[in-house]
C-alpha cells in the first residue's frame, strides 16, 4: 500500500494503518508462541508434569508416595537407578508426578497433586534420567 493512498484520508489512513498493525502484532505473537514451544513429530506438544518450586517437601514426600501407590511407575527413582540422583523430594516427586500423568491422562488424570504439581513445556530430564512422554 503505497503511502499516497494513507494520507489521502486522515479518517481512512488511521483505520487502515490500525489494523495493519494489529495484523502484523497477532503475526508476531503467533511465530513467538510456535518458536518457544516444543512441538512433537506429529505437530502435538509435549508437556510434563513436575512438582511445583513452591510446594513444602512435606507435601511433595505425601504426592510421591499417594503418585506411586496408584499408578506411577516409581521404579527408577530407587536406589541405583538413573532417575535416583538428586536424592531430593523435588526430583522425586517430579519423576512420580510424571509418570503419573503420562501413564493414566488418556483415562482422565490430571497434572494436579493437591496443587503440588504443574505442567511444564520444557523436558526436565537431566543425564541418563528420562522423563517419559506419551502422547
Amino acid at each position: 500500500m503505497s503511502s499516497s493512498r494513507c494520507n489521502r484520508n486522515l479518517h481512512k489512513r488511521s483505520l487502515m494503518c490500525r489494523s495493519m498493525s494489529f495484523n502484523l502484532i497477532k503475526i508476531l505473537v503467533a511465530l513467538l508462541f510456535f518458536s518457544i514451544v516444543p512441538l512433537k513429530s506429529e505437530g502435538q506438544f509435549h508437556d510434563w508434569c513436575i512438582a511445583d518450586e513452591q510446594t513444602p517437601d512435606d507435601e511433595l514426600v505425601q504426592a510421591l508416595n499417594w503418585a506411586c501407590q496408584n499408578g506411577a511407575d516409581c521404579t527408577k527413582i530407587q536406589e541405583n537407578q538413573p532417575c535416583y540422583l538428586p536424592n531430593t523430594a523435588r526430583e522425586h516427586a517430579s519423576y512420580a508426578f510424571n509418570s503419573y500423568y503420562q501413564n493414566l491422562k488418556q483415562k482422565g488424570a490430571s497434572c494436579y497433586f493437591n496443587s503440588a504439581a504443574v505442567l511444564t513445556a520444557h523436558d526436565p530430564s537431566h543425564d541418563a534420567c528420562k522423563f517419559e512422554v506419551i502422547p
